[in-house]
């Protein structure tokens, strides 16, 4: 994703290939934003996403197709709710015993640690989990999650492979694990010839948004959680990745989650509701050379970034609605650096850097709001 190539010069302009989606999600055990995480992605545009070939992550779909996806229990945030979510961290209720969670959500954009995966439109995803629980206080799982995406690579669906394990220490739950995020299907745009190998199709001053056709990789992550009392849950999120989105530079993403649990009483029977937030910080190295610019050839330092999410969620038994709010400290000129947008316009003389020779920008990283649908299922709770 990051970077820009060099052409001949001009402003020429390709017809824009047509778009489509695919399915994927959200890396975890997840509960429509009932635990404020991360959700794939992407960007980074993240988690957040993995693919094979020469590039680096971005891409926009050209089909929609649903993915399941067996989810490891990754907290709910988009990064926030934004980085995958899947299943809830709660390990199974008897000792030597096995568990099975599955569930699917619709929303209206797939907003992965801050940044659009889906182009601000709506995606589906799905997850299957299955655990075991060795011990009364520790659990082991793994799982697979599928979710609809719009990349500047085209791929055809984000799909997360991912495993771990979930001890707890006293109040203190722990999950620690990893997962390989994949975009199958990309197409590389090395912006080298027409402007058909520009993910936006047109060259600026020479210049223009490229992507590598793989935009898979590994992440590892660790996420405590902490319930301070029956109304207050405090917790937190680390993820690694030695090349994020396979463009060279690795990257950290670290956050703190705050829950406000409505209490019962207040409510209806079988109606639950939270209020959530998260607030995280984004650093990432330098890339490898395909994102090389005229000023840094060898590569370019991705735009480290915050971002933040606040957000109300509402269950009813399997069911949840969530209403958040996402937002990142990021220009739009450094959000098409990060992203390489398939959709960025030229941004005029302002948004011309070192970095980010083209003068495009991007939206992607900018305020959204994102309503989510989701239903969560363990075997366990309907014994």
């Amino acid at each position: 994703m990051a970077g820009t190539k060099r052409s001949s010069g001009g402003f020429k302009t390709a017809p824009r290939r047509p778009r489509g989606r695919a399915v994927l999600q959200r890396p975890h055990g997840r509960r429509a934003a009932k635990q404020c995480d991360e959700r794939a992605p992407v960007h980074s545009i993240t988690s957040s996403a993995r693919s094979r070939n020469d590039s680096g992550i971005v891409g926009p779909m050209r089909a929609l197709a649903l993915s399941v996806v067996a989810a490891a229990g990754l907290g709910t945030t988009l990064a926030a709710a934004a980085d995958l979510k899947i299943g809830e961290r709660t390990p199974a209720p008897n000792a030597n015993s096995w568990d099975f969670a599955f569930g699917a959500a619709v929303m209206s954009d797939y907003n992965f640690r801050g940044v659009t995966w889906s182009a601000h439109r709506p995606s589906i995803e799905a997850y299957v989990e299955p655990r075991y629980r060795p011990a009364a206080t520790l659990e082991l799982y793994a799982g697979v999650y599928g979710s609809s995406i719009d990349l500047p690579n085209r791929p055809i669906a984000q799909i997360a492979y991912y495993a771990g394990i979930r001890p707890k220490f006293g109040a203190l739950l722990l999950d620690l694990g990893g997962w390989y995020i994949d975009y199958p299907g990309g197409t590389t745009f090395n912006g080298r010839g027409s402007a058909d190998t520009c993910t936006n199709g047109a060259f600026f001053f020479g210049q223009c948004n490229t992507s590598k056709a793989v935009a898979s990789f590994f992440e590892a992550y660790a996420r405590p959680t902490l319930p301070i009392n029956d109304t207050v849950t405090v917790g937190g999120n680390a993820y690694y990745a030695p090349s994020w989105a396979n463009t060279g530079a690795p990257g950290t993403y670290v956050s703190m989650t705050a829950k406000l649990t409505v209490p019962t009483s207040m409510l209806p029977r079988d109606i639950g509701a939270y209020a959530s937030a998260e607030i995280g910080h984004y650093w990432f190295g330098t890339t490898d050379a395909f994102y090389g610019v005229p000023a840094f050839p060898a590569g370019i330092r991705l735009p480290n970034y915050t971002t933040w999410n606040l957000g109300l969620t509402m269950n009813y038994k399997q069911l949840s609605l969530d209403l958040r709010y996402y937002d990142t400290n990021l220009s739009k000129a450094n959000c098409n650096v990060l992203t390489n947008d398939h959709t960025a316009t030229f941004g005029g003389a302002a948004a011309i850097t070192p970095i980010n020779p083209s003068g495009l920008v991007s939206n992607w990283c900018s305020a959204a709001f994102v309503a989510k649908l989701a239903f969560d299922v363990a075997l366990s709770g309907l014994r």
